[in-house]
């Protein structure tokens, strides 16, 4: 950001704004008067009348001179011309809860006057720490100023920093004026990741490689079925079978690898989750979609954010993919600048999500259904058995599917009604619905919690909800 600040220019236009603007400096003159410069001026009026009324020439003269040294310092203020730049620059601009942000400031005198005493103040959220203040010595011509501060936040979330506050002292300390910044900074701090151990599941597949998916380049009509062979094909790509049946040389269709998809679904009803703060299990489950996000998108997952009411990170749709819809079945790849894009999108979502008033997870399921098979990972706070039927149907349009669950009444005990489904009963049914469901006790490790997903005896799939159209493992 860069923003500068003029003193009053030449005078020009009507005689009435001539007027106007004589008067409204000599306004601000008086107004910017500091303790120091109001007690001279009384001082030097007091001084003034006495001598007056006693007919002291010598009172007179220290009266006029007390009382003339602020108006001398307050219009020199107000009339020199110099400009002030100020510029801030954040490194990083978004960082995890819990990090530190430093921040640049810096001040350009670009004006052909030194300025004089400068006091910068940068305004920031009490929850990024106290507010910075620092004292500038007089900036030469052309000349600039660099300093930095550090911020730092335990709770995630999109903090404004600025407006940059600039207050000009004259070297008697007897005006002050303080200008200000009109441009404006945002800190993201995004929740807590932390790095997760390579995992096999049963019906789930990883990226590229053996095992994978493959599917129709869309590059042509020519690639969509055997063609002729034309002058330059790689003979490789000879279709035997083809040919013997057309009696001409026939090439086979191009095949590329599919980007192996999965879906990252957060429970963020409000009646889903008690208590509040940094420990709380609404703050472990975000932490937790935040780290299962990363370690996807790094191992090449076309990946979308979902929550119970639908789409969570901007895009072109509501369905949460970056500039794609929930029917195309696509989403970031897993490399490149658009994956780190896109996952910086789905990041910024989790920094500023907050409860829903939603009762089910109806609009989660909304998305799911319009097609999109592949891996499904569900961190998910307490249900009733409405939810776990809808959780059930969620599990037939994924390939491999995934609940952290969470219960209230053990995370935040007393906090709330205890839910009519026993945290044991909802295990059982998500089990039988095909979930590998997995208990989450309060203050889990997450990467233990991870690994106990791929361990056999967490996975009871169902007969109707076998996974399909998958085979090896994803890491």
């Amino acid at each position: 950001m860069a923003d500068a600040h003029r003193g009053p220019g030449p005078r020009g236009g009507a005689a009435g704004d001539s007027a106007d603007e004589g008067r409204g400096t000599l306004r601000a003159a008086l107004g910017g008067l500091t303790t120091r410069g109001r007690s001279f001026l009384a001082a030097g009026v007091a001084a003034a009348v006495c001598a007056y009324v006693l007919g002291q020439a010598d009172l007179l003269r220290v009266g006029l001179l007390l009382a003339v040294l602020p108006l001398v310092c307050a219009a020199a203020l107000h009339r020199t011309h110099y400009r002030v730049v100020g510029t801030r620059r954040l490194s990083p601009s978004r960082v995890p809860a819990g990090s530190e942000a430093r921040v640049h400031l810096r001040v350009d005198n670009a004006s052909r006057l030194p300025s004089g005493l400068l006091m910068l103040q940068d305004r920031v959220p009490y929850v990024l720490g106290p507010r910075p203040r620092f004292v500038l010595d007089r900036v030469e011509p052309g000349g600039r100023r660099e300093v930095s501060y550090r911020v730092r936040s335990d709770l995630r979330g999109r903090y404004p920093l600025g407006p940059l506050q600039l207050r000009l002292a004259d070297p008697f300390g007897m005006c002050e004026l303080t200008r200000s910044f009109s441009a404006h900074d945002t800190l993201v701090v995004i929740p807590r990741t932390q790095a997760l151990p390579p995992l096999r599941l049963t019906g789930a597949a990883s990226g590229y490689g053996d095992g994978r998916q493959r599917s129709l380049a869309q590059a042509g009509e020519d690639d969509v079925l055997p063609r002729g062979y034309r002058h330059g094909d790689d003979l490789r790509r000879v279709h035997w079978r083809s040919t013997a049946r057309y009696g001409e040389l026939m090439v086979r269709r191009e095949e590329q690898p599919q980007r192996a998809r999965a879906s990252v679904l957060l429970d963020t009803r409000r009646e889903a989750f008690r208590g509040s703060g940094p420990d709380s299990a609404f703050e472990w489950a975000v932490s937790a979609a935040a780290s299962a996000l990363a370690h996807l998108v790094e191992r090449g997952f076309a990946v979308r954010l979902l929550t119970d009411e639908g789409g969570a990170a901007p895009g072109d749709g509501a369905d949460g993919l970056s500039g794609s819809s929930a029917h195309s079945g696509s989403g970031l790849s897993g490399s490149g600048h658009g994956s780190a894009d896109a996952s910086g999108l789905m990041l910024d979502a989790l920094a500023v999500v907050e409860h829903s008033d939603a009762e089910g997870l109806a609009g989660a399921y909304d998305v799911l259904r319009g097609g999109h098979e592949g891996l499904l990972l569900a961190f998910l706070g307490d249900l009733d058995e409405a939810q776990v039927a809808v959780a059930a149907a969620m599990r037939r349009r994924s390939g491999a599917a995934v609940a952290f669950v969470m219960d209230g009444e053990e995370w935040a005990p007393g906090a709330g009604q205890a839910p009519a489904t026993p945290f044991a009963e909802r295990l059982r049914l998500l089990r039988e619905a095909g979930w590998t469901a997995v208990p989450v006790a309060p203050g889990a490790d997450l990467a233990r919690v991870w690994q106990q997903a791929g361990q056999p005896g967490d996975t009871q799939p169902a007969a109707g909800g076998a996974a399909t159209g998958f085979s090896g493992g994803w890491s």
